[in-house]
């Protein structure tokens, strides 16, 4: 299941469990959207929320968690979960529901997480609305304000583990934005929103629904001072909006949807207690893959054999003191090396031809639907590619810029070109070193996302370290591994030990 136990108005952990049936009030008769119900759980009044858009990446005092994309999780066998992990977090105005969904990402401890706003699925305004949004009598705080249908498609395919296109909502002009940002899907997908609860096919693409209950006080003075420093808007026209729409559409269509809500949060981000309480049940619905460290090799790689030769080489282009000339040199014969192994795992089959002899020889010949394609992890990776081009003819190159945080050991997507019609290729990925494996699994779940299939794509490293290899293997358990050597340890700093030289010395 993917709800907590019910609890009728059971006291957990500093929150308040309320059953996910609504306590009672059964969801058969509703429309698809939650129609406006009187409520009694509160005599205090209550806002709603317009919060940013938001942000690609949350940095922490320890880390940093990306939001815009991630390999998925993967269960004890090695194979991927079938949906992502959705939360629902609804509450008033400057309730605190973005500070819960940070501390809730940082309690997490997983790199991957998409924060999705519900903010930026405003609808488009027309003229007439544009002026009466100008004059603060437009009513953002209503159902109709927002697109539920783009909402559920969206969230529908981030849960399948598509990539999908997100708008980009601008409270200054009251409008989208031209660019929309691209977001993968996710193994943790924490949505946000005044009207998190009020649409019923939204409501099913929610694991887990938290309501943020904050007093009404606290939050009208965080609205005014969040509307007027970040948003330029008069304190006149922050009280008039908050008065005329603010204030009643809570008490109509927000408040009561608390009623559904697995878990009420009270006091919002400085609730430690309820924060760790739904990180333990997100831990017990989404076990992380780490049991696998420690474990022989995985039958998926292949290590070039280990001649006299190519222990040489080993052996100059780990020396320090080697000069750069001689690094790249040797290097490129590795690199050759290692490219014609990895074409040896491609299929193939018996091809019959005729020598200028007249006699026939049996020999093999690639069999694919399509062709080859290589794409390199920028900018290391790049550096194979000439080895490719020397052996593979018309070859085509895709590039994916993934860049490793320093402080972290956590990739950064920054840049992807993907040749067309990718999906039927045999993909060669290339990278010059793969230690973490973090940018490995990230660039190959690029791929996933663009209809690659798993079987067909071969990694081709220099060099790896164990725990690269290992999380590469047990995540994509049918992705090929090829390198020429595999060290045992990586360091503070996720350099591979004992690894090789710097171009250079």
């Amino acid at each position: 299941m993917n709800t907590l136990p019910a609890y009728s108005g059971a006291r957990i952990s500093g929150c308040w469990a309320l059953r996910a049936d609504g306590s009672g009030g059964g969801e058969g008769s509703l429309d698809r959207l939650l129609p406006s119900v009187s409520t009694s759980l509160s005599p205090r009044k209550r806002t709603t929320s317009q919060c940013k858009s938001e942000p690609p990446l949350l940095r922490t005092s320890k880390r940093t968690i990306y939001t815009a994309g991630r390999p998925p999780w993967y269960n004890e066998h090695g194979t991927q979960s079938k949906e992502a992990f959705v939360i629902g977090l609804c509450g008033g105005s400057a309730s605190g529901k973005t500070t819960v969904a940070r501390k809730i990402i940082e309690a997490l401890d997983v790199p991957w997480v998409v924060l999705l706003s519900m903010d930026s699925f405003y609808k488009v305004l027309t003229a007439e609305q544009q002026l009466l949004a100008a004059n603060n009598d437009y009513n953002f705080d209503h159902p109709d304000a927002f697109d539920f249908s783009l909402l559920v498609h969206t969230l529908r395919k981030l849960k399948q583990g598509k990539s999908v296109k997100i708008p980009v909502y601008d409270f200054t002009t009251h409008g989208r934005q031209k660019v929309w940002k691209t977001v993968y899907g996710a193994s943790v997908i924490i949505f946000e929103g005044i009207m998190s609860f009020a649409d019923k096919e939204l409501l099913k693409l929610l694991d887990m629904k938290i309501f943020v209950d904050t007093d009404s006080d606290i939050r009208l003075v965080r609205r005014l001072r969040r509307d007027i420093t970040e948003r330029g808007r008069d304190i006149d026209g922050v009280i008039k909006q908050y008065n005329k729409f603010v204030k009643p559409a809570f008490e109509q269509y927000i408040e009561p949807t608390m009623r559904l809500a697995d878990i009420v949060v009270p006091r919002g981000g400085g609730n430690m207690v309820a924060i760790d309480l739904i990180v333990q049940h997100v831990h017990s619905q989404a076990a992380l893959a780490s049991a696998h460290q420690a474990q022989p090799l995985p039958q998926t790689l292949s290590v070039l054999e280990s001649t006299p030769q190519v222990r040489g080489m080993h052996t100059i282009i780990r020396n320090k003191e080697t000069s750069r000339d001689e690094f790249i040199f040797y290097s490129k014969r590795l690199m050759r090396l290692l490219i014609e192994r990895a074409l040896s795992f491609l299929p193939s089959q018996v091809h019959i031809v005729q020598t200028p002899q007249g006699e026939d020889y049996e020999g093999r010949t690639f069999h694919g639907k399509r062709q080859i394609t290589g794409v390199s992890i920028l900018r290391a990776g790049e550096t194979m590619e000439p080895a490719l081009r020397a052996v593979c003819k018309d070859v085509r190159i895709g590039k994916i810029l993934i860049q490793t945080n320093q402080d972290t050991g956590e990739p950064e997507l920054h840049y992807l070109r993907l040749p067309k019609d990718i999906s039927e290729d045999h993909v060669i990925l290339m990278d010059c070193t793969v230690s973490t494996g973090a940018a490995a699994m990230m660039a190959i779940r690029v791929l996933l996302d663009h209809d690659v299939r798993e079987d067909k794509i071969l990694l081709v490293s220099l060099l790896m370290a164990e725990m690269g290899v290992h999380s590469v293997a047990y995540a994509f358990p049918q992705v090929k591994i090829i390198t020429t050597a595999v060290d045992k340890k990586v360091n503070d700093l996720f350099h591979i030990i004992p690894g090789i030289a710097a171009p250079g010395g």
